[in-house]
């Protein structure tokens, strides 16, 4: 399997955006007295553009896979299972510009085919602007007690892969998520997906 990558050119149009839109974004909730970071609501972030536009082939559309540069596709931080699929992330970096970008790829293992729209989350705008996207996930620093969202601009367009069509029996798809980076000092976070069990990830970079 390979994975599509951006240009050097899109990532510092992402950078460039970070700065902009951190002045609006809330980046997580504070502590609930009980341990856990909180749920937020539509509100919790706003980063900046999308990667890339999904695009079309043969009639039908494609995900937008673009994700960051020199990821190793046999790399494997964690891997997780959910409703006959299995995600494997492979990366979890943090860049300069003051965001942690999440590649990983999910595979269906079961003899059916796997609808996707779940991993949007159940956020009205998010699901409004990102229709079968990943844009449900979260990363939650436990020692800071904090939970942040998938990166969105104003218009409420997720730095995350969108577009994902149904996955088939035995094929996998490449998916990539951008979110706030949290203090450099949290080194290790819970990263989760709707459908998916919730698993721990090491930050690199």
């Amino acid at each position: 399997m390979s994975m599509r990558h951006t240009t050097t050119g899109r990532r510092a149009l992402a950078a460039a955006s970070l700065a902009a839109v951190f002045s609006l974004a809330l980046t997580g909730c504070g502590d609930d007295g009980g341990g856990e970071a909180k749920q937020g609501g539509e509100n919790s972030a706003k980063p900046s553009e999308p990667a890339t536009p999904p695009t079309e082939e043969k009639g039908e559309q494609q995900p937008d896979t673009a994700a960051g540069e020199n990821v190793d596709p046999n790399a494997k931080l964690a891997e997780i299972r959910g409703d006959g699929l299995v995600m494997t992330i492979h990366q979890a970096k943090r860049d300069s510009g003051g965001f942690i970008t999440l590649q990983a790829s999910i595979k269906n293992e079961g003899t059916q085919s796997k609808n996707t729209t779940a991993w949007a989350g159940t956020e009205t705008a998010l699901l409004a602007k990102n229709p079968n996207s990943v844009a449900g996930a979260t990363l939650v620093d436990k020692v800071g007690k904090k939970r942040y969202y998938i990166l969105r601009d104003t218009e409420n367009r997720c730095l995350c892969t969108t577009g994902i069509p149904p996955l088939l029996a035995g094929k996998t798809t490449s998916v990539f998520m951008q979110f706030p980076a949290p203090p450099e000092t949290t080194t290790e976070v819970d990263f989760t997906l709707p459908t998916f069990a919730t698993t721990s990830v090491k930050i690199s970079g």
